[in-house]
């Protein structure tokens, strides 16, 4: 029997992914007709102009071509330090880059993220515990079909949240079990608000099994302080919950009041109890930070407190794929082992690293400024990540010409500052947030000399947008 819509799997159906969504069309259908786009609708570095380092794809660039390591000239062309590098992860593998790995991962880069690990948090960490993905989202989705059974099983997103979570739950045919995170408090987390939200899972037949954190927030752009890290470890210790903490943003912190803390620190630092019956699941990848590799796909999760069957259960449901992408494996090697002081390589690495985070953290307060100097427009500072989570107070005018074109209003506004700007963004209503409140997801991430400009056509577009559908009678606000 043919494949028909109606045949479909129902969760595949029901799943929902808005970083690509109806606005992502239509900005790649505008984009075919002529008009320049500017892509800020995902976290996706290099696509906007970023450089990449150059070390890690010097060294990336001989384990491709490990022929040129045999050139009498190869030390003309490559420093030494990238040399020997290439070298130490050829040796590591079976075959180089073009034989499978073990399912977890390259031991040797395993040990690497474990040697990483430790240096972060003071704690020993188990090469046998970290596997190796492609990308964290692929990370995420293994864990989440071995803890999700059915729709009875329900995890804690934090709303607004990233749609990977919303997307994968779905597709697992699991429950979402939000909680709010709260926008006048710069998106801090409530734990009587978890409560809240497991209680009333629970009153509906729910089995609540894990909670998800993200550290710094997407789309928020919060880090969370050690406070709030040790009351979520509490919390999940005593509702025996496993805790995901998706913390692949922890190098893009922007400024030095809150500085990122993992939670495998916070928990081991509690000590007993809490430090042998949390269970915690750790993720991370190349695609972000100041090395914005996406395209590679690159990533890990640790495992801590979790029982040696389970990690064989994971490790077979690891084994299906036979092994994550081999280079993607060597740029994590890298990312967590790079060059040191004294390296032939060190200052050029330094140089460049440095110089994308100081712009990065440059273009968050232009764009927060930009953002809270437009009409019926506020906005968060973003503290870490790479996004900008403005609310948009839409007024009722908005509200009913976004109803008769049988949109949601921020869809609305969004598609409608796309065909006048070729800003492309995400509308709130794709990471969930409360009733009644509009939101939209943008980048930092455009090139810092195209910031004011792009700022300016946004303040233009969004003063000519509220002129056209102010009517006197309030906002739609928190």
């Amino acid at each position: 029997m043919a494949l028909e819509y109606d045949l479909l799997n129902e969760n595949v159906k029901k799943c929902q992914y808005a970083v690509r969504g109806e606005l992502y069309l239509r900005a790649s259908e505008l984009q075919k007709e002529g008009k320049k786009i500017i892509f800020t609708n995902v976290g996706n570095p290099h696509a906007l102009g970023q450089k990449p380092l150059t070390f890690p794809r010097q060294v990336v660039a001989l384990c491709q071509a490990p022929f040129l390591l045999d050139d009498p000239n190869v030390g003309m062309l490559f420093p030494a330090d990238a040399i020997a590098r290439a070298k130490h992860y050829l040796s590591l593998t079976s075959g180089g880059l073009g034989a499978y790995s073990d399912s977890r991962g390259l031991p040797g880069v395993r040990k690497e993220v474990a040697e990483f690990i430790q240096r972060r948090d003071g704690y020993p960490s188990d090469p046998e515990l970290i596997f190796l993905t492609d990308g964290a989202s692929k990370g995420v989705m293994q864990i989440l079909n071995c803890v999700i059974r059915g729709e009875g099983d329900g995890i804690l997103v934090p709303v607004p949240q990233y749609p990977l979570y919303s997307a994968t739950i779905s597709l697992l045919g699991g429950s979402l079990v939000p909680y709010y995170l709260d926008e006048s408090e710069n998106w801090g987390l409530d734990v009587n608000n978890l409560r809240q939200s497991v209680a009333q899972a629970r009153s509906q037949g729910i089995s609540v099994r894990a909670m998800v954190i993200i550290n710094p927030g997407n789309p928020t752009g919060q880090c969370l302080s050690e406070a709030n890290l040790k009351e979520i470890l509490k919390f999940c210790y005593n509702e025996k919950l496993v805790l995901l903490g998706d913390e692949v943003y922890q190098q893009n912190i922007y400024q030095d009041e809150r500085p990122f803390i993992s939670s495998k620190k916070v928990l081991m630092d509690m000590g007993s109890p809490f430090s042998k019956g949390v269970q915690l699941v750790s993720f991370h990848t190349v695609s972000k930070g100041y090395w914005g590799e996406c395209g590679q796909r690159g990533g890990y999760f640790e495992m801590t407190n979790f029982p040696p069957r389970v990690v064989e259960e994971i490790y077979k449901v690891a084994s299906i794929a036979l092994s994550p992408n081999v280079s993607a494996q060597i740029f994590m090697g890298l990312m967590v082992s790079p060059p040191k002081p004294g390296d032939i390589s060190y200052d050029q690495f330094a140089r460049e690293s440095k110089g994308i985070l100081e712009s990065l953290r440059r273009r968050a307060k232009i764009m927060t400024d930009g953002f809270n100097s437009c009409k019926n427009v506020v906005c968060n500072f973003t503290e870490g990540a790479m996004y900008s989570f403005p609310q948009i107070r839409l007024p009722p005018g908005a509200l009913q010409a976004a109803k008769q074109a049988g949109k949601v209003p921020d869809v609305f506004y969004c598609l409608k500052l796309l065909e006048a700007t070729g800003i492309s963004t995400v509308p709130g209503s794709g990471f969930g947030q409360k009733e009644g409140v509009f939101h939209l997801r943008t980048t930092i991430l455009p090139a810092e000399e195209e910031m004011p400009e792009i700022m300016d056509s946004f303040k233009k577009f969004n003063n000519e947008f509220m002129a056209q559908y102010e009517n006197g009678f309030g906002y739609s606000r928190m």
